[in-house]
């Protein structure tokens, strides 16, 4: 069900090319059809829905409430539910095979396991219903005129020109709308490497099983591997398989460089994850098949080259994926650019720079909490105090909801809170829990009433201006 209320329409035809037709350029057409603008979705690939175009790419991904928000507002959340999985919990796997848990958040809260291509067909389905949007595949971007807005795409030796008002490039991390921007003045960019890079496995589904069954570890949950520098992860699939991905240094002692031979990666998986051994496909053979793929860190500025060409989702802020909310803050993207266009009533000279102040200094904050976050994955999740430390939070959450909302609860489950804001608020709860965590034998009387009432006065005095400004104080 189309969610078409309150939508204001432009007055005149304004025509919009969109490069790139992934999940963000295929739900930006849908956002920008149904506003009345004449749209043009062109993808250099085929088309997703009748060839697979996601080799080397991560099969599934972590949806949240941004991205669920984003596409309750196209009417299509329902839909894409029906085959996505909840993950309840973080399950983290020790070297000795002992597992512990974290809870994501409270009562039905979950981020849920969604496939990247399935997303993506159904966008491209509700995006080919507009009857203002048309879809060109095999078409591969050659150039672009930053002033008038023309863009040159080529397939073979066939070439088009395309006029336009207006140029997205939602054409992802290796965007060459972005490269082409490049070439303007006054641009800034910038790419940086992680350390780590990142090949998929498989843990098959039990043979002759239905339903849950089918499962060979527990289904509503992410698990883990943490292994400090490295690590292995585990999300679910319908077909009651798991998608595994392995993030491990690209150099040094332990590293992609390092384990060329069958029996160093043999004893490799051995040494760091043997319970995984009896779940895992051929991950000897998969590991040596396998190429590495980096992970980079995007930054550029603007996002918006003479009010004429923009760049949304991966092709501005590519981050890396240890937050689950790359395509939620690109789905975002998209959502708040709606917002902006029937608040500023069609008018692109106010649009723009709204939309590059809105979303630059959000998009730049998550990036950052993505960065971070692989520390806590890798290296905390398992860890006793850290865990420790997540529950003290969660039980301080529950007892004075309006005062704490853990950090990973305000990216994840608060859609309505901005990433910078949540930062902001991490950063200082950070240095209160630093301070709780210190206290005397915290291991034994972390639940005694004097530890909540010293929470309490600690986040008073650190968020005193903001309870003063809401009225709590």
């Amino acid at each position: 069900m189309s969610n078409n209320a309150n939508i204001t329409q432009v007055d005149k035809e304004t025509n919009i090319t969109i490069a790139g037709a992934g999940p963000v350029g295929a739900l930006l057409a849908v956002v920008l059809g149904r506003r009345g603008y004449k749209v043009k979705l062109y993808e250099s690939r085929p088309d997703s829905r009748e060839h697979d175009v996601y080799q080397g790419k991560s099969i599934n991904i972590a949806l949240s409430d941004r991205g669920w928000l984003a596409l309750e507002s196209v009417g299509i959340a329902d839909k894409i539910r029906e085959t996505a999985i909840p993950m309840r919990k973080r399950v983290m796997h020790g070297v000795d095979g002992t597992l512990t848990e974290q809870v994501y958040g409270v009562k039905d809260q979950a981020i849920w396991s969604v496939s990247r291509s399935g997303i993506n067909e159904q966008l491209l389905d509700l995006a080919e219903q507009e009857s203002s949007v048309d879809l060109f595949f095999n078409k591969r971007l050659t150039h672009i005129d930053f002033v008038s807005g023309c863009a040159s795409f080529s397939k073979g030796k066939h070439h088009i020109e395309v006029d336009a008002d207006y140029v997205f490039g939602a054409d992802g991390a290796y965007s060459k709308v972005r490269r082409l921007a490049q070439e303007t003045s006054r641009f800034s960019y910038s790419q940086s490497y992680m350390p780590q890079c990142y090949i998929e496995l498989t843990i098959p589904a039990n043979e002759n099983e239905s339903g849950d069954a089918r499962f060979k570890m527990e289904k509503e949950a992410l698990h883990i591997w943490p292994r400090k520098d490295f690590m292995l992860i585990a999300l679910p699939n319908p077909d009651g398989t798991f998608t595994c991905t392995l993030f491990l240094n690209y150099e040094g002692e332990v590293s992609f460089n390092t384990l060329k031979k069958r029996g160093s990666v043999t004893a490799f998986f051995n040494d760091y994850f043997s319970d995984a051994m009896t779940l895992l496909e051929n991950p000897v053979d998969e590991f040596m098949a396998k190429t590495a793929n980096p992970l980079f860190l995007v930054n550029v500025d603007p996002w918006v080259i003479n009010q004429k060409v923009a760049l949304i989702g991966d092709a501005a802020h590519a981050m890396v994926p240890f937050y689950g909310q790359g395509m939620n803050c690109g789905f975002e993207d998209c959502r708040e650019l709606a917002e902006l266009i029937d608040s500023h009533q069609h008018d692109w000279k106010k649009i723009f720079p709204a939309y590059q102040a809105q979303r630059k200094i959000n998009a730049d904050a998550i990036t950052e909490l993505a960065k971070r976050n692989f520390v806590e994955m890798s290296e905390h999740a398992g860890d006793k105090l850290f865990l420790l430390r997540k529950k003290i939070e969660a039980k301080f959450h529950q007892i004075h909801p309006e005062l704490w909302v853990p950090l990973y609860s305000m990216v994840t489950f608060c859609p309505n809170l901005p990433y910078s804001q949540a930062l902001k608020i991490g950063e200082h709860q950070q240095e209160i829990m630093n301070q709780i965590m210190q206290v005397p034998n915290i291991e034994n009387c972390w639940q005694d009433d004097f530890i909540y009432q010293k929470l309490q006065q600690l986040v008073e005095f650190h968020f005193k201006d903001e309870l003063t400004a809401r009225g709590d104080k």
